[in-house]
């Protein structure tokens, strides 16, 4: 991001930016910056465009919490336009289609980041009768202890060969996994930065 030089007056000030999703490459949507824009958006890390019809600032999101986390920002090599890759938290278009396009997002890991929200709203806002909520209550120990007995289930399923059992209890391990980092205060993206790190070694 630091190598960015986008010449702005070439092009009146306002600069296509092209959102692409990192995980499956989709195309979720165009919208355009300003350089106030870029820069409010490599400060905050969350896509933050020029409204035209508004002529202001917004941020995708602010008002749905459906935020575009910035992951890498590209100019093109007329430094007037924008690739952005980033992470959608929720649908990204209005309508609630997962793009602007009409398109289906097709990453798995779109799920898992909802999954991931749902889990850290359990916490924040704990439900009666929430499952998840009553894991938090319980403490960092009952939750560890999950973990522990769920990848214990998958090892003993592991050695017959009813896949719908075995899928089962690979659903439970990843769920209870998820509620342990969220108890922690831990991001799944933290534990993707270092297999990252150990695959580029």
């Amino acid at each position: 991001m630091n190598n960015l030089n986008i010449d702005f007056e070439k092009v009146n000030g306002l600069v296509p930016a092209i959102i692409q999703d990192v995980n499956s490459r989709e195309v979720l949507m165009l919208g355009y910056m300003n350089q106030q824009a870029l820069e409010e958006s490599i400060a905050t890390g969350k896509v933050t465009f020029f409204s035209r019809t508004r002529q202001k600032l917004w941020t995708k999101g602010e008002t749905s919490g459906n935020f575009l986390m910035i992951h890498q920002i590209e100019q093109d090599c007329d430094a007037d336009t924008l690739l952005i890759q980033a992470k959608p938290v929720g649908p990204v278009c209005h309508k609630g289609d997962d793009t602007c396009f009409a398109h289906e997002n097709k990453s798995r890991t779109f799920f898992i980041d909802q999954l991931r929200k749902v889990i850290k709203d359990r916490r924040k806002n704990p439900a009666e009768k929430s499952y998840t909520a009553s894991l938090f209550a319980a403490g960092i120990n009952k939750v560890a202890q999950k973990v522990g007995e769920e990848a214990v289930e998958i090892v003993i399923e592991a050695k017959d060969n009813d896949k719908q059992l075995f899928m089962g209890e690979a659903a439970d391990l990843l769920f209870h996994y998820l509620v342990l980092l969220e108890a922690k205060g831990y991001e799944l993206d933290e534990v993707m930065d270092v297999l990252i790190d150990r695959h580029q070694k």
